[in-house]
């Protein structure tokens, strides 16, 4: 790994370093950037198939002041050292998912900054996949996570996908609200997954076409921020195929294949919906990794 982190340094120029835990960590302008991941679980086989990357910042390093994602991206002073750090981000995100994922089948879903959607003008995705190799992590196991933002432009939504798209990536697209009947116009372009928010599912009549759509397209759906047992059931009865959310499993800084998750019951009408709540009960330390 150490061998690793020193080619992408001279590749790249970041600061990167590989602490006595084994940690990869990051610096701008004064953070110290770690990853935290959170399980994506298969809804029909109760596996996780997938780890959502997401960044974290501590101020001077000392461990007192903590910055959100948004706070971090802030600091960016323009648009190339906003490119530099969301690459850096991704990158750090990719090193400690190598470091601690052994199966080779693992998914690692990783966010972009909106404003480098617009910032790099083609080519998307070129610069993360020469890190990739490097690293030695095929694009086909990454999942690009299309901000929402790019819901209001249609062109440059149809541009990013098609970029990134042809270095292999997987590509996820949030459900708005908005672009529910264009999304259907993308054709081949038609994400891989389409994410939807749990506490959309309160809004059937709209989702259910959208969902039924993704499943003609062969793309999976997947309910996030599930936070209640509530959600999760109405997750599974919509048809989500992924899940994922802190009722299931909280952020960790360590990214892991082996955690076992609940042991949910399918619900279906005779039975009225209901979970097989003591399995949560003698589950309900996993939930707070």
């Amino acid at each position: 790994m150490i061998r690793t982190i020193e080619r992408i340094i001279t590749s790249t120029g970041f600061s990167l370093q590989h602490s006595d835990n084994g940690e990869i960590t990051g610096l701008f302008y004064h953070c110290k950037l770690s990853s935290a991941y959170q399980p994506v679980f298969e809804a029909a086989r109760n596996n996780i198939i997938g780890q959502e990357a997401r960044i974290r910042a501590d101020l001077n390093g000392n461990g007192e002041i903590q910055l959100s994602p948004w706070h971090i991206f802030a600091l960016a002073p323009d648009d190339e050292q906003l490119i530099k750090l969301d690459r850096l981000c991704r990158t750090i995100h990719a090193l400690n998912f190598l470091d601690n994922i052994t199966n080779k089948q693992m998914k690692l879903f990783v966010s972009v900054q909106p404003r480098l959607l617009e910032s790099v003008k083609d080519d998307h995705g070129s610069a993360f996949e020469q890190i990739l190799d490097i690293i030695g992590i095929r694009t086909s196991r990454i999942v690009i996570e299309i901000p929402v933002e790019a819901n209001r432009d249609w062109r440059l939504l149809k541009r990013v996908i098609m970029n990134y798209r042809a270095h292999g990536y997987l590509i996820s697209v949030n459900y708005s609200g908005t672009n529910n009947d264009r999304i259907s116009e993308l054709g081949k372009l038609y994400p891989n997954v389409i994410r939807i928010d749990a506490r959309d599912l309160l809004r059937r009549s709209v989702l259910d076409p959208l969902i039924v759509t993704a499943h003609n397209q062969g793309a999976d759906v997947l309910v996030g921020n599930i936070e209640t047992s509530y959600q999760l059931t109405d997750a599974i009865h919509a048809g989500a195929d992924l899940l994922q959310g802190n009722f299931l499993a909280r952020y960790s800084r360590k990214a892991d294949n082996m955690l076992t998750p609940f042991s949910w019951q399918i619900p279906d009408e005779r039975n009225g919906y209901r979970f097989d709540n003591e399995s949560l009960q003698e589950n309900q330390p996993y939930r707070s990794i």
